[in-house]
């Protein structure tokens, strides 16, 4: 049982809240609360250090033409009228654990979000950029139901920056890294088709969702489970094969 990053309810001290947690009381109240104010968390998942790899290599590229002022030729062709965004914060903002800070008052959390990108028009707009890599044969989209995380991630962002005092673009793009395998063989080395998908996001739910992640931490009651949960589900069912 874990004794750090545990809910305090003083009202005096904000408690940190990552965008993965908000997400996770969204998939799962009951598993947000046993995690984040009984200190059982679900198990830990592998890292996907060729999808971080993908990323790490994505942010050098776009690096590049930040340090330049130009657009990335993928902007170009998709007509987006924008460049890579120069802030001081930008660094920060992208480290995992650290990130865009926000202190919500109402929720006295402080809500944070590590961004992958952020490109701003010429009029000083920004888009949230997130990127994403995977190798499906049938090509890339926004269409199931994982995806509604993806959409989720964008709308944090998005809600954290406007919160920061930026004027933030409800558009928001995917840069979509698809790992091709009609090649005849590997020979070292991994093609991708890139894509740069938009999604016009709405943030209006993150600050509602916040309040509601307080009052349930704030609660002596457990919860009740997602009816889709998979580990609630297999917590019940392992139970009931144990008596």
């Amino acid at each position: 049982m874990r004794s750090r990053n545990i809910f305090n309810p003083d009202p005096k001290v904000p408690f940190k809240l990552s965008r993965s947690k908000l997400e996770d009381f969204t998939r799962c109240p009951r598993c947000f609360y046993l995690d984040r104010r009984l200190g059982v968390g679900r198990p830990s998942m592998p890292s996907f250090n060729l999808n971080s790899a993908v990323d790490t290599l994505f942010k050098k590229e776009f690096d590049v033409h930040r340090a330049n002022g130009t657009p990335h030729p993928l902007m170009e062709h998709y007509k987006i009228n924008a460049v890579p965004f120069q802030h001081p914060k930008l660094n920060e903002w992208r480290q995992n654990f650290q990130g865009i800070q926000v202190h919500h008052p109402l929720s006295n959390f402080i809500f944070t979000g590590a961004v992958d990108d952020i490109w701003v028009t010429p009029d000083n707009q920004l888009h949230v950029v997130d990127y994403k890599s995977t190798a499906n044969e049938n090509g890339v989209s926004l269409d199931g139901m994982y995806k509604d995380g993806y959409k989720r991630q964008i709308e944090i962002y998005q809600w954290l920056f406007r919160a920061s005092g930026f004027d933030v673009s409800n558009i928001g793009y995917f840069v979509y890294a698809n790992g091709r395998t009609d090649r005849k063989a590997f020979d070292g080395k991994l093609e991708f088709d890139i894509e740069i998908l938009p999604y016009t996001g709405d943030d209006s739910w993150v600050e509602p969702s916040l309040l509601k992640a307080r009052d349930c931490l704030e609660s002596n009651t457990l919860p009740e489970s997602a009816p889709d949960c998979e580990h609630c589900t297999y917590r019940k069912e392992s139970k009931e094969v144990e008596k």
